[in-house]
């Protein structure tokens, strides 16, 4: 077997992907790993293996920068399918499929548009949640019972997009941790109708939409003020010590502070200055 070469030197590199149905995010990371010929590698955001659409990858340094990506609201386009019964609530594990009276199409654009809101609701127990250090979807294929705790979910806009009996198409956009697969069984309900997702594509998620997995520079997607160094650069190469007064801003708080080949992300808290990321390499 052939010997699989990767780079010896850490590509820092930001893109977004589009994961294919029927695999893992996992399983498509890996392959994109090898198309880049990188093995320090992230994605952020995971889909279900039945879901499809856009996946945050980051290599080298930049898989450092997750939680200051600016990554809401997130934007689902979703397939109900009227009258099939699912343990998961998607076509993976469907125990019986039944016919379903016709809806009226005024109810379904009533009833989508007034989920927009936050809404309490139990997350899928066949979902990456952890239950006592284990995935909930692990527990659930295993057979053991699930209990699931209740979560928030905010429902920022929803959008009617078909209805061909016994499909219902539509688009939500919704806050970090939201469960489609969940939001889709609470307009069911108010709908009086059983049904489970048959599609699931996510659009984007925040400012991160799929193009053709071209590069991205990581300071378009940061989610912090930026704030001006007036001191020695070789500082911050060096991982000195940065005093307050050599900043712009003495609020507590998190800050970006950029130079021309790299940038650091700092921390102020009671005028001391401490670095959270220092020298990412632009």
């Amino acid at each position: 077997m052939q010997k699989r070469i990767y780079n010896k030197e850490p590509l820092n590199k930001l893109i977004v992907v589009n994961k294919p149905m029927f695999m893992s995010s996992n399983s498509y990371l890996n392959r994109i790993k090898r198309k880049y010929k990188n093995k320090k590698a992230g994605f952020s955001g995971t889909l279900d293996p039945f879901a499809k659409g856009c996946l945050i990858v980051a290599f080298g340094q930049y898989s450092k920068l997750f939680q200051f990506f600016q990554k809401t609201p997130k934007t689902y386009r979703a397939v109900i399918w009227l009258g099939v019964v699912s343990d998961s609530l998607d076509i993976e594990n469907v125990v019986s499929v039944n016919e379903e009276n016709r809806l009226n199409i005024e109810d379904i654009k009533k009833e989508l548009k007034s989920l927009e809101k936050e809404i309490e609701y139990y997350p899928p127990k066949f979902s990456a949640k952890k239950i006592d250090g284990e995935r909930a979807y692990n527990l659930a294929r295993e057979g053991k019972d699930v209990e699931m705790k209740k979560s928030v979910m905010k429902i920022f806009d929803t959008n009617f997009i078909s209805y061909n009996h016994p499909f219902i198409t539509f688009e939500a956009s919704v806050s970090e941790g939201s469960y489609i697969r969940s939001l889709a069984q609470i307009l069911l309900e108010r709908l009086n109708r059983v049904g489970t997702l048959s599609y699931l594509n996510r659009l984007n998620e925040g400012k991160f939409f799929y193009e053709n997995e071209k590069d991205l520079n990581p300071l378009d997607y940061l989610d912090m003020e930026e704030i001006s160094y007036s001191g020695d650069k070789s500082y911050f190469e060096q991982g000195k010590k940065i005093l307050i007064e050599y900043l712009d801003k003495n609020e507590d708080g998190k800050y970006l502070v950029k130079f021309d080949d790299f940038f650091s992300i700092i921390e102020i808290e009671k005028k001391e200055v401490k670095y959270i990321l220092n020298r990412i390499m632009i």
